[in-house]
Formats: C-alpha cells, structure tokens, sequence
C-alpha cells in the first residue's frame, strides 16, 4: 500500500514538473525543421509626431550645404570644426498631423506610411527633379524610435531601437527576457492608432504570433508581460499575510496601552 502512495505520488510530481516545463517554453506546437511563411517584410514606418533627422550630401559639399543645417551636415561630414560629431547634433525635424515635414529650399514633404528608405528616395528626387543637384544622397533616421517592456521581465524598461524592425521575441531579449513568474500566454502589446490605443493579446506558445500584426513592433510599443497563476496566488499570499501581521501589531499595541492605563 505504503509503494503504491509512492508511485502515486511520484507520477503527481513528475506530471506537475511536465505542466511547469510547458509554462515556460516558447512556440510548443511546432517541430524543429519546420518552416512558416511569414508576412511580407515588415519595416517600421513613419507616423505623426515622429522625430527624424535628414541629411543631403553629394559631390559637392557647398550644394548640398543649404539642405542642411551646419550641424547636421557637420556631423555627418565631419568637414566643419565648429560642430560635434553626435547624433545629438544632427537636425531634428518632427512629422506634423498632416504627416508632413518642412525641408530647407524643397519646403513641405508628405512622409507618414513611408519607411527611411522610402522618404530617402522621395527627398533625392524632389531635390533632382527641382533642378537644386544632379547626385543628392539622403540619409534618413528615426531620432525617437523607442519601445517600452514592463511586467514580468528581468530587465523592464524603455529601449532605443536603432534598426527599422524589430520582433516580439527581439524586445523580449533586449529586456532580459520574461521572468520564470512570466506568463507566455498572456503578454500584451499597446500600440497608438489614429489617436487610439489598441491592445493587442498574443500567446508566445503557440506559432500563429508569426503571423500577428504585432509580431513585429512599432515605434512607441507598448509590451506588457502579464504574471502567471502562480505569482498572482504568491501577491495574494503575501499582501494577506502582511494585512494579518499589522492586524496582530494593532492588537498588541492596543492591549499593551490598556494595560498600562489599568494599572
């Protein structure tokens, strides 16, 4: 009797040590060697309130100087002593409602939904078609790409990302990936929308995140990595017992001043 409590008990650890294993793997339902299609190549684009810096070269430095502040094309160039060479220093031109920019000499450009490489393109034709220089080069940066992790991560914070595209499990990494309290399918991604903010549930376990919208992120991303059942009964534990602990301090210092004034 004493041998089958045993097993019993055995085969209950052994499963609960299964189940805990399958909380903490990523992609459980597909086989090694197996391949998914994955959406067209995704690059960040550009959005209202956007920060980017342009630079325009060419052969010729004093054509392509009137594009440019000093400091922007300084920085870039390395060619004006008075200037540092930081991005901090380069110009900063922010995307409007309109999803416009203001360039010198070219004036207005229509940027939202463009990517770098995109608006790059636009801005060397305008500047080509406008008769300015026959081989501008453009240069396009995000100055405020960010994207912010919170939640059950090692590492929770706001990162700078300095590539045009990112992928959830990239974030995850970047933060010290989730804690073993994560729960790999409850994780949420907030992203702004048209003035909206829309949240977006993803389960890390399974492999249709490959072919969520918000496999790959965007600027000012939101990722909330929610807690498991278990760090929620461990919080519940805790704030109880710290509710009962100062219950009982109360009551011991309630009993201690009637003491003293019996006395």
């Amino acid at each position: 009797m004493k041998l089958i409590k045993v097993l019993i008990l055995g085969l209950t650890l052994m499963l609960g040590a299964c189940n805990a294993q399958r909380n903490v793997l990523y992609i459980q339902d597909m086989e090694s060697g197996t391949e998914i299609e994955l959406p067209e190549s995704y690059l960040i684009r550009i959005k209202p309130q956007d920060q980017i810096t342009v630079v325009v070269t060419c052969k010729n430095p004093e054509l392509a100087m009137p594009f440019n502040t000093a400091t922007s094309y300084g920085s870039l160039t390395g060619n004006i002593a008075s200037t540092v060479n930081t991005e901090s220093s380069l110009q900063v031109l922010t995307v409007n409602q309109e999803g416009l920019i203001t360039m010198p000499v070219i004036g207005e450009v229509h940027c939202e939904g463009l990517t770098r490489e995109e608006l790059s393109t636009k801005i060397e034709n305008m500047i080509r078609e406008g008769g300015y220089i026959e081989d501008p080069h453009v240069n396009v940066r995000f100055a405020n790409l960010t994207i912010s992790i919170v939640g059950e991560v090692n590492r929770p914070g706001r990162y700078d990302i300095k590539r045009d595209k990112i992928s959830i499990f990239e974030a995850l990494a970047l933060a010290g990936d989730m804690t073993i309290y994560g729960s790999r399918e409850d994780v949420a991604v907030v992203r702004e929308r048209d003035g909206k903010s829309i949240i977006t549930k993803l389960d890390l376990r399974s492999n249709d995140i490959f072919t969520s919208p918000c496999y790959h992120l965007e600027q000012n991303d939101v990722i909330i990595v929610n807690p498991n059942k278990y760090r929620a009964a461990t919080s519940e534990i805790n704030q109880n017992r710290s509710f009962w602990i100062s219950l009982a301090s109360t009551a011991i210092s309630l009993a201690t001043l009637l003491i003293t004034v019996i006395r």
